[in-house]
C-alpha cells in the first residue's frame, strides 16, 4: 500500500554543476544587457550637441556631472515646457530639455525651474540681479540659447511683409530688432527683416514658436554652437572689458617673432628677384 501523500511533489534535486551553469548565463545575459543600456546611453550622449537645455544650466559638461535626473525642474514648470529625456530622444536619458517649436521657455519672472534643483546644475546666481541691495531672480540674464535666422527661407527676406518672431520675443527692440533693407528685386521698396541680438537673446525661443513658415527660419540652437570664436588675440580696443580680459592673458607665451622679423625688409623683399630675369 502507497502512504507517500499525493500532494507532495518529488523536487529535482539541483547538481552544483548545473547551479554553475544557470549562474553563468545569468551573470552573461545581465553583462550584456548592461552593455546594451550604456552603449545607448553613450550614443545619445554623443548625438545631443544641439540639445537646449532648462534657463540657468551649467555648460553640458558639467551640466551631465551635475544633474541628478530628479525632474524637479520639469515638474515646478507651469507650461510643461521641460521634457525628461527618454530612451531613443537622442538626448541623455533623464535629463531636462526643451523643443522651441512644440513648447518655448516662457520666461516666468519667478523662475520656477531653477530654485528647486538640488544640485546646482541649474545655476540660480547666474540669473540673479542685485536691486536695491537685495538679490532678485533676473530670467533676462537666462542664455539657453540664441536665436539663428535662416536668411534664404525667411519670407521677410524675401520682401514679404512678416513680423512674428519679432512681435513674439520678450525683449521687444532688444533681442530682435526690425531694420530696413533695399528690396533688390523692385528697386522700390523696403524689406523689414527682423535681426538677432546675441547680447540680449536669452533663446527662449518663442519666435521659433511662432515662425509663420513651415519649417521655423528662425530657430534657436545652444550659443556655444550657433557662435564663433575669434579668440584670444583679437581684442576689441574699444571696449574696456575686452582690454582687461587681453591684460589677464600670459603673454610670455605668446610668440609674435619670427626669422623673416629678425631682417631688414630689403633683406628679404627682393629675395625672389632672380625669377624675373
Amino acid at each position: 500500500m502507497n502512504t507517500q501523500d499525493p500532494k507532495k511533489e518529488t523536487k529535482t534535486k539541483i547538481t552544483e554543476r548545473r547551479r554553475f551553469l544557470t549562474i553563468m548565463a545569468q551573470s552573461i545575459g545581465l553583462s550584456a544587457l548592461g552593455g546594451i543600456v550604456w552603449t545607448g546611453y553613450v550614443e545619445e550622449a554623443k548625438s545631443a550637441p544641439l540639445v537646449l537645455r532648462p534657463p540657468a544650466a551649467l555648460p553640458e559638461k558639467d551640466f551631465l556631472r551635475t544633474c541628478i535626473k530628479c525632474g524637479q525642474c520639469a515638474e515646478a514648470c507651469p507650461y510643461d515646457t521641460l521634457i525628461m529625456a527618454k530612451p531613443g530622444d537622442d538626448v541623455p536619458m533623464g535629463t531636462p530639455y526643451f523643443i522651441p517649436r512644440d513648447v518655448p521657455c516662457y520666461m516666468c519672472e519667478d523662475i520656477p525651474c531653477v530654485p528647486v534643483c538640488p544640485t546646482e546644475a541649474l545655476d540660480q546666481k547666474s540669473v540673479t540681479t542685485v536691486k536695491n541691495g537685495k538679490p532678485e531672480l533676473d530670467i533676462n540674464k537666462a542664455r539657453m540659447g540664441l536665436a539663428i535666422i535662416d536668411h534664404e527661407s525667411c519670407i521677410a527676406y524675401w520682401g514679404i511683409q512678416c513680423d512674428a518672431c519679432y512681435r513674439a520675443c520678450p525683449l521687444l527692440k532688444e533681442a530682435l530688432t526690425i531694420e530696413f533693407l533695399r528690396n533688390e528685386r523692385t528697386g522700390k521698396h523696403a524689406k523689414l527683416v527682423p535681426v538677432v541680438h546675441a547680447d540680449y537673446c536669452t533663446g527662449c525661443g518663442l519666435c521659433e514658436h511662432a515662425c509663420v513658415t513651415e519649417k521655423p527660419a528662425i530657430f534657436v540652437l545652444p550659443r556655444e554652437v550657433a557662435m564663433g570664436k575669434p579668440g584670444d588675440y583679437y581684442v576689441k580696443g574699444w571696449n574696456k572689458k575686452d582690454q582687461e580680459r587681453i591684460k589677464q592673458r600670459d603673454l610670455s607665451k605668446i610668440r609674435t617673432k619670427t626669422e623673416r622679423s629678425e631682417k631688414k625688409p630689403q633683406d628679404y623683399l627682393n629675395s625672389d628677384e632672380e625669377l624675373f630675369q
